[in-house]
């Protein structure tokens, strides 16, 4: 049904301070949507403010329905809550408020209501309001004012009593705040010391007392308004102590909801006390008003709650993996065969993964509890590999990603651009010798323990013809290369479910709990105790992240199959792992049969998508947690590839030249020395 568009003499007319509170919103709300206009530009509703000013004006009647109407509309709905409340949740949880905002978004609010900040958001719901609040000049609202309320005296000081229980509200609430338990515990002992909250009501009240004092002065006002600054300015710098906490001892969502409703609220009152104490107080009103229109439209939205709350945690769960990360990137010689044996090592391990996986397989197990195995089964490897410090190539570049985001904030001119380059060269041999490692020996050890079962128990662990769905599956005609991308997504979601056990984990200083709880140190030993929570605090992040990951690998396929995506998972060493024990069954015909190429020539793209996915979901992330911004892309680009045409090696082979800088360390070709 089209809604009903009002012009200026119907909502004149239409004006009764007399209806019912329902029908007066209503009118507030009809008169904004006047001025917005059917094609809102701000020159469009400046005119139209002018003209509605102008016709009350012109009209004594008008005028005085309207000054009645405003005198109800400050009688029955409390402005000082507007002002100091309005953008704030009145919930403590963040998943309450994610709630509210969605049950606001499905049912709003009614005009029927006292509650001045849902008038507010009825009455002002777009952003437009805000750019034509802004552009309101000082006469303009002079008028306003004087055709709300004839006595400036008397508005002056409705408007100073409004702004100064605001202040002492939002002083009350941050006072509160500030002395939450887990809050108070993780600001600083200077911060404590000081104690920054404790005379922040007593600084409001003397302000209160030398604005409203009959015989004041602006030195003494201005005094107390600058010791309530100050106070503030303590109080905030005792919050941003908070911070320093995070970086040592770990975050939370809720206790980053509390401490980001702490500083808004401090804020907030700044705002106010500018507003009280401006010279040109009309033009600082229209400023506040548009603000608090930004802030609803924020108060609606969900995404921007879940953004400014999570961002934090992203940080620090990017920094973990970042220092994780790390450790994959080899920049040496010695490093990069450190890498190869490594890979080397879980190659060997994924060999048996991929035996047990067909041997649990032949069980004849429900969909959901042959993922459920098959997960245990790759969950236990992963475990393993760690345990034993081997490596799989895939679980590195979500890892890897973020230790290159914190790179890219730097990059002032053109030798931190060449390093920057360097460093992706690094990243890129290293993914290539970890992919070597794992393929080039998950493939012969499969085949050779294929061969070994097959002597123990007269025959191989597969028949041909499951040997040969196998070899279809894996084929790069096909499905392959779409699941191949989707286990990049698996990947990079067990890293960040990693980064987010090893937040929680020391958060909640797990470590220190297995080191000095009676009850372990009475099983354990003080020894061992000490050993358990030294190995637990380095280990969590591992452990969360290999057995998240193989549980994915494992049921999600199980999860898709019954909602009926049959999405399935292509993990390169696995793969490779598959194609050797099908090989076997299939004898020396296999290098005859074209599914045996197809499916060998799908590995590259396997890998390939499997590293490109999750390094890129990881590299997103970490720029939005860091706040990377404004690098110049096209500038990088130019250099990696002037780098892959004058020296391509460089990404493949350890012993190339560094071009980090003219005094950096030479690595030379095997058997070459300085001298040569």
């Amino acid at each position: 049904m089209k809604r009903k568009t009002y012009d200026l003499p119907e909502l004149i007319s239409a004006l009764d301070p007399k209806a019912d509170l329902a029908q007066r919103h209503l009118w507030l709300i009809h008169l904004f949507e006047w001025i917005r206009a059917p094609q809102p530009s701000v020159d469009e509703a400046m005119r139209r403010v002018l003209q509605a000013v102008e016709a009350f004006e012109a009209d004594a009647d008008a005028r005085a329905r309207l000054q009645a109407w405003w005198t109800r509309l400050v009688e029955t709905v409390d402005i000082t809550a507007l002002l100091s409340d309005f953008g704030f949740a009145p919930r403590t949880a963040m998943a309450s408020e994610v709630a509210e905002r969605l049950r606001y978004k499905l049912l709003p609010s009614t005009p029927e209501t006292e509650d001045a900040s849902e008038l507010f958001m009825l009455a002002l719901p777009d952003e437009f309001d805000a750019r034509w609040l802004h552009g309101l000049e000082s006469p303009l609202l002079n008028r306003i004012a004087v055709l709300l309320d004839p006595d400036p005296e008397q508005g002056a000081n409705f408007w100073e009593n409004a702004l100064l229980s605001a202040i002492t509200y939002c002083a009350g609430q941050i006072l509160s705040t500030g002395f939450a338990p887990e809050l108070r515990l993780r600001m600083d002992d200077k911060t404590r010391a000081d104690k920054p909250f404790h005379a922040l009501i007593h600084d409001v009240e003397n302000l209160r007392v030398e604005v409203q004092l009959p015989l004041r002065t602006n030195e003494r006002r201005d005094a107390a308004a600058a010791r309530l600054r100050e106070r503030l300015d303590a109080c905030r710098a005792a919050v941003n102590s908070v911070y320093a906490y995070f970086e040592s001892e770990g975050i939370s969502v809720g206790l980053v909801f509390r401490v980001r409703q702490l500083r808004a609220r401090i804020l907030r009152v700044r705002r106010l006390l500018d507003c009280l104490l401006a010279k040109d107080r009309a033009y600082e009103t229209s400023e506040l008003l548009a603000n608090l229109v930004a802030v609803g439209i924020e108060r609606r939205s969900v995404r921007a709650l879940l953004s400014s709350n999570t961002s934090l945690l992203a940080a620090k769960v990017a920094e973990r993996s970042a220092e994780t990360g790390e450790h994959y990137i080899t920049r040496d010689r010695s490093a990069y065969r450190e890498m190869l044996n490594k890979s080397a090592g879980g190659g060997l391990i994924m060999a048996f993964t991929t035996l047990a996986k067909f041997g649990l397989y032949g069980l004849g197990l429900s969909a959901f509890w042959a993922g459920m195995a098959a997960g245990v089964n790759y969950s236990l490897s992963f475990v393993l590999i760690q345990l034993m410090h081997f490596t799989v190539a895939t679980k590195q570049p979500a890892m890897t990603a973020p230790a290159m985001a914190v790179k890219l904030k730097d990059l002032q001119n053109n030798e931190a651009v060449e390093e920057f380059v360097d460093e992706v060269a690094h990243l890129v041999r290293s993914q290539v010798a970890a992919i070597l490692g794992n393929v080039l020996v998950v493939f012969p050890a499969a085949a050779v323990l294929s061969l070994g079962l097959s002597y123990a128990m007269g025959h191989t662990p597969i028949d041909g013809p499951h040997a040969v769905a196998v070899l279809d599956s894996l084929s790069l005609f096909g499905p392959s290369v779409l699941f191949a991308a989707f286990t990049g997504v698996l990947l990079f979601a067990s890293s960040l479910f990693a980064g987010g056990v090893e937040n929680w984990f020391v958060l909640r200083r797990v470590d220190s709990v297995i080191r000095y709880n009676p009850g372990i140190r009475g099983f354990l030993g003080h020894e061992r105790a000490d050993r358990w929570a030294t190995f637990w605090r380095r280990n969590i992040s591992g452990f969360a992240s290999n057995i998240s990951l193989g549980m994915m690998l494992g049921l999600v396929p199980a999860f898709a199959g019954f909602v009926g995506l049959g999405l399935e998972v292509r993990h390169v060493t696995l793969s490779t792992g598959q194609i050797g024990v099908a090989a076997v069954t299939m004898g020396w015909e296999v290098l005859h049969s074209s599914l045996f190429w197809w499916a060998v020539a799908m590995l590259p793209f396997n890998g390939a998508l499997n590293v490109a996915v999750s390094f890129y979901l990881a590299f997103r992330v970490a720029l939005r947690a860091h706040n990377v911004s404004g690098v110049d892309r096209t500038r990088i680009y130019k250099a990696i590839r002037r780098r892959f045409f004058t020296d391509p090696l460089s990404f493949f082979a350890p012993w190339q030249r560094s071009r980090k800088t003219a005094n950096a360390d030479v690595i030379l070709p095997p058997g070459k020395t300085d001298s040569q």
